[in-house]
């Protein structure tokens, strides 16, 4: 007995039972509670079988990330499960909850698998960067058949209970409520039984079949092919599976430890890991009071029919609130409604949504044109244009209408939510809920806080992107927040790489060989160039393409040519354009390679985030990260800037950096926390 273990006999079965709150995980105490167990079983001559199983909402789901970059301490996963596989005495596994990772190689170690009807199991380490280490990819493959296992590990897909059993994964499946009455039955069946122990390594059956269809694996890359671009984890999975339908079980289980070591050291894994902590990290707010309880929504209202506000709407209906969407134009309101009712029929022809969620979901949708249709509302998100005498006039008359208590929210990518909150009687109440357009697929929300926000209003926030199934972001004002003002730099490198020779293809191909699903001319074609270049008040290559009627791909060229039913080509007319305003900027011709195009591009984006941490406008570098991957689609792989600049090395980005100042001036001077960390020898992804 220990205080994660238990054990319990009846009828010549031993019940280890590990309590280890949240969710079991495998860290030191537990496995520590399970060679115990194991060994106080194993010399209890009353004993004939052993049931492993867990108290609480779930069985093992996997490692202790608290352990993760730390020396392991023994019993370590390896020796628990040797001492579980090599047992003379049967043993159980009994599954509630989700069996994940280490927690499946667990029962795969096992001699038999019950499971309660209710369970999931899988090992998604795919999505660490890593590969199942502790010999699931060798022993998965022996029950399920490669492809299975494949889908299972390569993908990160988990399985149902009823399908485990169809694959043969688990031998009985047992209501959630009998599970350890029908385990322990399961247990004496077994033991009257007296048959040899089952032992996966030395199934060939599935083995066998799966050697005879070579094309297994190469149909499954090519298949899965821009899946995995980019990613190093799916690749070495892939490898790890063939090892075990082509080699013993033991040779396998080294190739498999070989491969888990080069995933572990790469840079994609250190990304991935990164990432993870990451997103975990970004609702946990240094100094909140935990007892500030949330202001209550059960109604919401959305202020403009236009794209965002649509997108708005078609988020809060999908999770389930009441929303009142107003706009005083009727035409555009209608036209709203009828494009949410084509997205939500949309989402049922691809069998993504029942017809009866579908109708619910507009069901909870008003459409009204006056804005005290929001009286009785909980929350109100104004998503109109970015114009700051527009949003304070509207607030100032939402601070009419709205019921006291309510929180009122902005929408505004880059104006000064303070501004906006003293146009009210309420300023505590007022908060930024920045959405990334599309807002009902994107899964960034920038939370933005104001001077005088309160800190009810933040965790309501914080709450709501938990149930719109978001990442929040918590922002400070300034301008552009976090994503747009970090990527911006970007954007305007790009514009001045094309004035100094380089092409927008070629920057376009750059980017897109880092991993950005595209491009930022690219981009801007898709965008429009009418909305990024909204508010241009100079002769620039954008202005003067928009005033040609060159909008992007809505009017059949941009930066590109967009000819029907190919694909789009280089303009010569934008082409043109560029070489007239590089003519009249005078500006030197770049000489650069792929990777100092990249370095020019991306290191003021490190550097924009620097000044963001220094400015404290965002709580800890990784949120950074976190904003770019879920808002601007940053390669997962790569971690976000700050990581990336890291792996790169802080020297490469100060260099960088310096020469762009030499040559353009202090706006390109390195900031203060990169030159000090560097110095240090720091990390900017840890601060």
């Amino acid at each position: 007995m220990t205080e994660v273990l238990q054990i319990e006999k009846q009828a010549g079965v031993g019940h280890i039972i590990i309590d280890s709150p949240p969710v079991n995980a495998l860290g030191y105490a537990v496995r520590k509670g399970l060679d115990d167990g194991m060994d106080a079983l194993l010399a209890d001559d009353t004993v004939k079988a052993i049931i492993i199983r867990c108290d609480g909402r779930t069985f093992f789901a996997g490692a202790d990330i608290s352990e993760f970059g730390k020396p392991v301490r023994k019993p370590d996963l390896h020796g628990v499960l040797a001492k579980i596989e090599f047992s003379a005495k049967p043993v159980i596994a009994a599954l509630h909850g989700t069996a994940l990772g280490g927690g499946m190689e667990l029962a795969l170690h096992c001699h038999y698998r019950v499971a309660a009807d209710t369970a999931a199991m899988g090992l998604p380490e795919v999505h660490l960067g890593l590969l199942p280490g502790a010999a699931g990819t060798q022993r998965l493959p022996r029950i399920v058949g490669a492809r299975k296992a494949l889908d299972m590990m390569a993908l990160g897909a988990p399985v149902r209970a009823d399908e485990a059993l169809s694959l043969g994964l688990v031998d009985e499946v047992i209501a959630t409520d009998d599970l350890v009455a029908s385990a322990q039955r399961f247990a004496e069946t077994v033991i009257a039984k007296a048959a040899p122990l089952p032992d996966i390594r030395t199934r060939q059956d599935k083995v066998e079949a799966d050697r005879a269809d070579p094309e297994i694996f190469s149909a499954f890359r090519a298949r899965h092919a821009r899946r995995f671009k980019g990613f190093k984890a799916p690749e070495n999975i892939i490898k790890a599976v063939e090892a075990a339908i082509s080699l013993p079980y033991a040779q396998g289980v080294e190739r498999e430890a070989e491969l888990f070591v080069e995933l572990l050291e790469s840079k994609e894994s250190e990304a991935q890991r990164h990432v993870f902590f990451a997103e975990r990290a970004t609702s946990k707010i240094p100094g909140l009071d935990k007892s500030v309880q949330p202001m209550p929504v059960a109604t919401t209202g959305v202020l403009g029919a236009g794209t965002m506000g649509r997108g708005i709407t078609l988020a809060l209906s999908a999770a389930g609130y009441p929303v009142t969407i107003v706009d005083s134009n009727a035409e555009a309101l209608d036209r709203t409604m009828g494009i949410i009712r084509k997205t939500c029929e949309g989402a049922v022809a691809k069998g993504r949504m029942s017809p009866e969620k579908a109708e619910a979901q507009i069901a909870r949708i008003t459409p009204a044109t006056d804005a005290k249709a929001f009286a009785d509302c909980d929350l109100v998100i104004e998503a109109v244009f970015e114009d700051m005498d527009l949003k304070t006039s509207i607030f100032s008359t939402l601070d009419t209408i709205v019921k006291p208590g309510a929180l009122l929210a902005s929408n505004t990518s880059f104006l000064d939510l303070d501004k906006i909150a003293a146009a009210t009687k309420r300023p505590q109440d007022v908060i930024g809920l920045h959405f990334f357009s599309p807002a009902n697929i994107m899964p960034l929300l920038e939370i933005v806080r104001g001077d005088k926000t309160s800190d009810a209003a933040l965790v309501t926030a914080l709450g709501l992107a938990k149930r719109l199934r978001k990442t929040p972001v918590v922002s400070g004002v300034c301008d552009g927040f976090i994503a747009n003002r970090a990527m911006a730099p970007r954007m305007a490198e790009a514009d001045r790489l094309i004035l100094e020779g380089i092409s927008p293809a070629d920057i376009d191909r750059v980017c897109l060989n880092y991993g950005f699903p595209m491009g930022p001319f690219q981009m801007i074609d898709l965008v429009g160039l009418d909305v990024i270049g909204r508010n241009a008040n100079e002769k620039t290559v954008r202005s003067e393409l928009v005033r040609m009627g060159r909008l992007g791909q809505k009017q059949k060229g941009g930066y590109y040519d967009y000819p029907a039913a190919s694909a789009p080509t280089p303009s010569p007319e934008a082409a043109a354009v560029i070489a007239e305003i590089a003519a009249e900027a005078g500006l030197s011709q770049a000489d650069l390679d792929d990777d100092g195009l990249l370095m020019r591009l991306l290191s003021p984006v490190v550097n924009e985030g620097a000044r963001i941490l220094e400015e404290g406008m965002a709580l800890r570098a990784s949120d950074i990260d976190i904003a770019l991957i879920k808002g601007y689609n940053w390669p997962i792989y790569k971690g976000g800037p700050m990581l990336w600049a890291d792996q790169v090395g802080l020297g490469r980005i100060i260099d960088t950096l310096n020469a762009m100042a030499a040559d353009r001036g202090p706006a390109f001077t390195p900031s203060p926390l990169l030159v000090r960390l560097q110095a240090e020898g720091g990390r900017l992804s840890e601060q």
